[in-house]
């Protein structure tokens, strides 16, 4: 799917109304997985929908089996619609919403997979679309403040690049971009999540993610158990669904686990990703997303 790994980009302006300071790269400190110690996030349906996606088969941006899946996962998300990605006539994003104030928090995800053969994208696609369904769902059923920020659940299309010759940014992040030259504005912060699945979970800030927002998900994972999942550090700086909404002065992270070794491999399968995995992904955002501008 991704990716093109590059120079850091320069960092994003932090949206007062999220108080996103605090936290740091450097604390609390990994040691074992365990399972999380809160249970809001149905692990279990989220892992029946990532094994769900990957029967589908590969999923390329604008193919017919893409354009199925894609009604399905309009119906499952609140509020659900599709929103064209201009340029691209097969491609849409799909959106769900929870109604709230003004700036929004997005949780995002990329749906399509890398045209290769006989590639599923358990990881790679599928993991992330189906931790993004569940958290709608899971956060639609919490109840929230009288003036807690409006949330969207963003389904990207068309991530995945179509020319590897080229820049990365050329040919892929076509439904991130799209979104976010038409809806920066309205966002105070964006999470997105890749590859966050992986049988042995560890993720460290990808390096352009915004050091603050990132300091808070860490602090949520310790919360609800999940800390060792999420180390000190920071990895490599990657070209992701994130990085467009950088650019515009969005504070955004990258829930990206790499290197990865299946990464565009035949072996990015349910043999590479567990539902533990999943589950700590999934309450640990739950979390933040629960904190964020309270």
């Amino acid at each position: 799917m991704l990716l093109g790994i590059v120079a850091l980009i320069g960092a994003a302006a932090v949206a007062a109304a999220f108080a996103l300071g605090g936290g740091s790269d450097d604390a609390p400190r990994a040691g074992p997985l365990r399972a999380p110690g809160v249970d809001r996030f149905d692990s279990g349906r989220a892992w029946a929908e990532l094994r769900r996606q990957v029967r589908v088969g590969p999923r390329p941006a604008g193919s017919r089996r893409l354009r199925r899946l894609a009604e399905r996962l309009r119906r499952e998300l609140p509020r659900g619609s599709f929103e064209p990605v201009p340029g691209h006539r097969r491609l849409r994003n799909i959106v769900g919403r929870l109604p709230g104030s003004a700036p929004a928090i997005v949780v995002a995800a990329h749906y399509d997979t890398k045209r290769l053969p006989r590639f599923v994208g358990a990881n790679d696609g599928a993991a992330g679309t189906a931790a993004v369904l569940e958290l709608a769902r899971a956060l639609e059923r919490l109840d929230r403040p009288e003036r807690a920020p409006e949330l969207r659940f963003v389904l990207f299309d068309g991530e995945e690049a179509t020319d590897d010759s080229r820049p990365f940014t050329a040919t892929g992040l076509r439904g991130s971009s799209a979104y976010a030259k038409r809806h920066a504005d309205e966002i105070g912060a964006l999470i997105v999540l890749d590859f966050v699945a992986a049988e042995q979970l560890r993720i460290r800030r990808e390096a352009s993610s915004d050091r603050g927002l990132w300091g808070r998900l860490r602090e949520a994972a310790a919360a609800v158990g999940a800390g060792p999942a999420f180390p000190a550090g920071a990895g490599t700086a990657i070209v992701d669904d994130h990085t467009p909404f950088l650019a515009r002065g969005v504070a955004a992270i990258d829930l990206i686990q790499w290197p990865y070794r299946c990464w565009h491999r035949r072996c990015d399968d349910l043999s590479a990703v567990s539902e533990r995995s999943l589950d700590m992904t999934g309450e640990t955002v739950l979390e933040l997303v629960r904190t964020l501008g309270r």
